[in-house]
């Protein structure tokens, strides 16, 4: 999916001469402004990863089956806070079932990561460990509410700088300085998701860490409109400065 082209830019600018001056006691603004629109465009990659992982036993004990999941349960569990994963973040799930004439015991373990070299780290050693006993599904990234949250401010903030910015050389270039904002108004926002190749499209389990990484970042762009007031012309000095 192409990034949308940012909005173009939109400029106008009122340098009429300033009326009298007015009473020290009573200042009368000049009346003078600049209107200006701009825009910003912003990503953030996920902060969290959810890994999944199934394990299970059958024996003809009902014991037999439980301690076997259980052992490997233990094991995970204890791989997982060594490096630094905290126990809320570990999720357990358990099911136990007759099977002709054995005893099935079935489990699930979710683990979210915030640091993904550490998942890497947990997913590697328990393949290393566990083998073929246990099944690794493939991270799940995503953003939490915190996340989308600052990039939707972090993008805002952005335009109105670049509003500023614009509107600063605008008033320069005719040897004006700007002066104190009179409105800023918030006019469009955008969200949107990360892509990847239409060839990987029908095979998401082939897709490599990076990828999906990428497929999972979150896109934010803001467009916004803000009048600035016209002081005067700029001061000599502070051009030099």
């Amino acid at each position: 999916m192409a990034l949308p082209s940012p909005p173009p830019a939109r400029v106008f600018a009122e340098l009429l001469p300033a009326p009298a001056a007015a009473p020290a006691s009573a200042p009368a603004p000049s009346g003078r402004e600049v209107h200006v629109s701009g825009s910003a465009e912003l990503s953030a990659g996920p902060d969290r990863a959810r890994v999944s992982l199934r394990l299970g036993s059958r024996k003809e004990a009902a014991g037999a089956a439980r301690s076997s999941v259980a052992r490997r349960l233990e094991y995970i569990a204890q791989s997982a806070r060594q490096r630094g994963v905290p126990e809320e973040n570990m999720t357990v799930t358990e099911d136990f079932s007759r099977v002709e004439n054995t005893y099935q015991m079935e489990a699930e373990v979710c683990i979210i990561f915030s640091d993904f070299g550490k998942m890497q780290n947990v997913c590697n050693l328990l393949i290393e460990k566990l083998g073929t006993s246990v099944t690794i599904s493939p991270p799940h990234f995503y953003h939490t509410p915190e996340a989308v949250d600052t990039l939707r401010r972090q993008v805002c903030v952005a335009a109105v700088g670049n509003t500023r910015q614009k509107a600063q050389e605008v008033c320069r270039l005719f040897g004006q300085s700007l002066g104190k904002p009179l409105l800023i108004r918030e006019e469009e926002t955008k969200e949107w998701g990360g892509h990847i190749d239409s060839h990987l499209l029908n095979s998401p389990d082939s897709l490599t860490l990076q990828e999906r990484i990428q497929n999972a970042t979150a896109y934010a762009s803001c467009r916004v409109f803000a009048v600035f007031e016209i002081k005067g012309r700029e001061n000599r000095r502070n051009k030099l400065l």
